[in-house]
């Protein structure tokens, strides 16, 4: 990634990590509902006409946000995805079908690459379906991925119309055990995770974009990592990280691969 849109991608993500932290730091409804009520009412103020920075809020993400929404004149209703979405699923609190989840993906992950190409000066539709296909695959992949911590937060965020065609009861989830149908429910989901990574793919998309989605190297890395394991998605050795993941990164860059 260019050095030109480097700082502006970190103050978009720290964003999204401040919004999407609340559901772990509380479990209280109204105490969530309140901050993420802030950073709503702190948009509204960010994109008001005439706008100046001492009116925001002195939160340094919110003041950083307002200065590269006013340099790069972001999309608002991307910004107001990463708030709505968590809302919702913080009032659901489970995800009845694996397209609820692919539509969380997409509000929660994809609305991230929409405003980093907004931010590079990329309007290309093909860069924007590669982005859509990209943002639910990784968002399918985390919710595999962080099972544990979900456990942890007394949270299954795994389709329930999944876990019931498969007899998988949410505690057999909460308590971590491997069956043959726990994997039937895993392989699912990492199916269609797949099937959008290779999507993504195979679109042609400007040479910066390509920069842009190399995440999708991580998400193939996680994917394959966990078909060697037999789609067991409480196999410990899906949590450990990979000594090889940055030079793939690197060299995919010089490859213009992602």
């Amino acid at each position: 990634m260019t050095k030109m849109i480097r700082s502006p991608t970190l103050v978009i993500r720290a964003f999204n990590v401040e919004v999407a932290r609340i559901q772990d730091q509380t479990t209280d409804v109204q105490t969530a509902a309140f901050r993420l009520q802030f950073w709503q009412d702190t948009l509204k103020d960010i994109y008001k006409s005439d706008q100046n920075l001492r009116n925001i809020p002195a939160n340094p993400v919110a003041q950083e946000l307002f200065k590269v929404c006013c340099c790069y004149n972001l999309p608002r209703r991307y910004l107001e995805k990463l708030i709505t979405s968590r809302s919702n699923i913080m009032k659901s609190k489970y995800f009845r079908s694996l397209e609820d989840l692919e539509r969380y993906s997409e509000d929660t992950v994809s609305s991230i690459y929409y405003l980093i190409l907004s931010v590079a000066g990329i309007q290309n539709v093909h860069a924007d379906h590669a982005a859509s296909h990209l943002g639910k695959a990784q968002g399918l992949a985390n919710v595999l991925r962080s099972i544990f911590v979900s456990n942890h937060h007394k949270m299954v965020s795994l389709p329930m119309d999944i876990l019931m065609n498969n007899g998988i009861s949410q505690e057999t989830v909460l308590r971590g055990i491997d069956s043959e149908n726990m994997r039937s429910v895993s392989f699912e989901v990492a199916s269609r995770a797949n099937s959008h990574l290779q999507k993504a793919r195979s679109i042609t998309v400007p040479k910066l974009a390509k920069q842009i989605f190399l995440p999708a190297i991580s998400v193939n890395a996680y994917l394959t990592k966990l078909q060697k394991c037999n789609f067991n998605v409480f196999d410990k050795s899906l949590a450990l990280g990979s000594a090889t993941l940055p030079f793939s990164l690197y060299f995919n860059r010089l490859l213009n691969k992602y």
